[in-house]
């Protein structure tokens, strides 16, 4: 592929006359019910094993002043996607009105570069056994509910959350909800040291707090660091 195929995408944001959609999560207002998590299976039919969007969480303090940290994490939709740069037949691309960066699934073809290439994972394959849909083999992610924000509707998390940690909208109309959020909150984005320009923004979320991993704390071993602490308080 040429060099000038691989050039980053236009940034989107403040570019005049388009849009450029952003989420809001304030991680003060998340409880972990996993409503999102599970509007989202239920919107895109997701396999088991997988998630376009998960709440992984840490215990944090000291027994018994203990509370759960949660970070809901999904796709940031970089407005410089490593992922778009990766994909070796262009099966990754940005739309350029809105900033969304999506997939084509009949040019996938598996190789997982643009799982590899996402500092967030974000990317999962879809299984081989998905026997009721052609989709299968390929790469998927969230896509920020594009067929519904194309009708003016919000993604399924964000309508479904509730304690309405997510908020989502255009980040270049300064009369949006989003655009009023960033511009009056210290907020930070995850790994911003990899220059992708992510536009996910947390409120309140603590930076030594903020690099979960998918599978870096499995409720078996949260459960038995709580069950140590009871044994040790009752001296069981």
């Amino acid at each position: 592929m040429s060099e000038e195929l691989r050039v980053s995408p236009i940034e989107t944001r403040e570019a005049p006359g388009k849009r450029r959609f952003a989420m809001v999560v304030d991680t003060r207002r998340c409880i972990g019910c996993m409503a999102c998590q599970v509007a989202c299976k239920a919107e895109y039919d997701t396999p088991l094993g997988v998630n376009r969007t998960w709440v992984p969480y840490k215990v944090v303090g000291k027994y018994p002043n203990v509370r759960k940290q949660f970070l809901p994490r999904l796709c940031n939709h970089c407005d410089d996607p490593p992922c778009v740069r990766n994909c070796p037949v262009e099966a990754t691309f940005k739309v350029e009105d809105g900033g969304f960066v999506l997939q084509r699934y009949e040019r996938c073809i598996g190789c997982r570069s643009c799982m590899a290439a996402c500092p967030y994972n974000a990317r999962f394959m879809l299984p081989s056994h998905r026997s009721y849909t052609p989709i299968t083999n390929v790469v998927d992610k969230c896509t920020f509910c594009f067929h519904r924000v194309t009708q003016n509707l919000v993604p399924a998390c964000v309508q479904t959350c509730i304690g309405r940690s997510r908020v989502f909208g255009d980040l270049n109309d300064p009369n949006s909800e989003v655009s009023y959020l960033v511009a009056t909150h210290a907020t930070q984005v995850l790994r911003p040291e990899e220059g992708t320009k992510p536009h996910v923004f947390y409120i309140g979320a603590d930076r030594n707090q903020t690099e979960f991993g998918r599978d870096a704390y499995r409720k078996p071993e949260v459960m038995e660091l709580d069950r140590s602490a009871f044994k040790r308080h009752f001296d069981i």
